[in-house]
């Protein structure tokens, strides 16, 4: 193993011994990894129990993972005899305590922890604030369909968030360049890794939306390559969420490996698995979009054609139309029509001309034309004379009209109701406000109001009384009223001969 040993400087123990080789020869790797494994064995105890949370998980017939915390992260290895006897499903961000020997394999130069005994207590820290923020962010809506803007057909520059070292650049670069030669990439250098990555990446599509306009851009890519949830997580954070979320160009997200899925996905416009895939999404083929041109050409061509012969055809057919062969045949018949009309209207018009002068000479010969002053002057005088008869009949008609107007109003005012009612007599109206013609129609206990000439009066019945009125032998007199509750007659009067007969009941 070489000449090499562990002195005791001071004779005590832990930080206190100091470690001195006692020769200067050049040692091999292979000598340094016994010389690990040598004080391995000597200072860490065989079995350990370590807890942690899984990242970076891998199932390769063995579970190759990493335990890690705030502070460090330690590689573990469980074959596969062992996990088989986990009795669970291990999945990145799940909180284990595991039992195993820890050794350093010299072959990959690595410090690993062998498992033999897999225990799980639960979700990992950075699991669950990646879980909790998942929820609020669906809850307000970062995660809607509905709110996905479309990608443009042909982009002519695109935009890419990344780090400028990283493999992922090359992958957009490369596939950009095979499809379309024409669309022009704009790289916008971030970290995307580490304590300042979240920042810079939302500071990045804040500035892409506010100046893409300007800048002609019309989609923006954001990637990286693949990495434990660690390095996943600026993608993770609230701040690139919410620029995502508010930038005005269509963003296409491709994080990690196929199997990683984060918030900055999730909020993104189109997820892609890789950032080839992107690139593809974003930047068309140009041999698939000349092969539709061609086959779209094709069908053009073959349409055109098809449409030329029909045409043709249609054309040749109404060429054989006698009304194409022979068009002078349209005219023939109306002219025809239209010479017999002209030799039957230079017959007939002068007969016509010559029996409207006749009739026009007899009718200048006619005396009421030669003389019609003979027949206007009777006419006025008779007018003359009738206006004459009105004028004298006139004011006898409006005195007579008038004294029997006056007759009609002192007959009408003597009889009204108004009159009567002044001369002692009322009326009795019942709850309904209708006069009571009959003493059975107001039994006791009922309010009835009785109309004087002067007011009413209300009233509460408290006994009916059957039997003929008290004023039925002879007028009241105009002393007495009468205070009955039932409703007067009024006795009719006979109207003048000269006037119309009026009545009062």
């Amino acid at each position: 193993m070489g000449q090499f040993a562990l002195a005791d400087a001071g004779g005590g123990s832990g930080s206190d011994v100091a470690r001195t080789a006692v020769t200067d020869r050049a040692l091999t790797v292979s000598e340094v990894a016994l010389l690990v494994k040598g004080v391995l064995a000597e200072a860490v105890p065989v079995k350990l129990r370590v807890v942690g949370e899984v990242s970076n998980f891998s199932d390769r017939t063995h579970w190759f993972f990493s335990l890690k915390d705030e502070a460090a992260a330690l590689r573990c290895v469980c074959f596969a005899s062992a996990a088989r006897r986990c009795g669970f499903a291990l999945a990145d961000g799940m909180q284990v305590v595991v039992t195993g020997r820890l050794d350093f394999y010299e072959v990959q130069g690595q410090l690993q922890l062998y498992v033999d005994k897999i225990e799980p207590v639960g979700l990992g820290v950075l699991d669950m604030r990646l879980r909790a923020l998942c929820d609020e962010l669906r809850r307000l809506g970062y995660f809607d369909p509905g709110r996905k803007k479309p990608l443009p057909l042909v982009p002519r520059r695109v935009a890419v968030v990344t780090s400028k070292s990283g493999a992922a650049l090359a992958d957009v670069v490369n596939t950009a360049r095979r499809r379309w030669a024409g669309c022009e990439l704009l790289l916008m250098d971030v970290r995307v890794q580490g304590d300042n990555a979240a920042p810079q990446i939302a500071a990045a599509i804040r500035a892409l939306s506010r100046h893409g306009a300007a800048l002609d851009i019309q989609v923006v890519i954001l990637t990286r390559g693949g990495g434990s949830m660690e390095d996943l997580w600026a993608f993770n954070e609230r701040v690139v969420a919410d620029a995502m979320f508010e930038c005005s160009l269509p963003i296409v997200a491709a994080i990690g490996h196929e199997t990683d899925v984060t918030i900055a996905e999730l909020v993104a416009d189109v997820r892609c698995a890789t950032p080839t895939q992107a690139a593809m999404t974003v930047v068309p083929d140009s041999a698939a979009l000349q092969q539709q041109v061609r086959q779209l050409q094709g069908r053009l061509n073959l349409l055109l054609r098809r449409e030329l012969r029909h045409a043709g055809q249609r054309l040749e057919a109404v060429a054989r139309h006698p009304v194409f062969r022979r068009p002078q045949n349209l005219l023939e018949t109306p002219q025809r029509r239209l010479d017999l009309l002209a030799g039957r209207m230079r017959g007939v018009l002068p007969q016509a001309v010559s029996r409207s002068g006749q009739r026009l000479d007899s009718i200048a010969r006619h005396p009421f034309f030669r003389m019609p002053r003979s027949r206007i002057e009777p006419a006025q005088q008779r007018l003359q004379q009738f206006l004459q008869r009105l004028r004298v009949a006139l004011p006898r008609i409006w005195a007579r009209s008038t004294e029997r107007v006056d007759a009609l109003a002192r007959q009408l005012e003597a009889l009204g109701p108004v009159n009567v009612l002044k001369r002692g007599y009322s009326y009795t109206l019942g709850p309904d406000q209708r006069v009571l013609r009959s003493v059975t129609a107001a039994p006791p206990g009922i309010r009835i109001t009785t109309v004087l000439t002067d007011g009413r009066l209300l009233s509460t019945v408290e006994q009916r009384l059957d039997g003929p009125s008290p004023a039925s032998g002879g007028s009241p007199s105009p002393d007495r009223p009468t205070g009955s509750t039932s409703t007067p007659r009024v006795r009719r009067r006979k109207p003048p001969n000269d006037g119309p007969r009026l009545f009062n009941d």
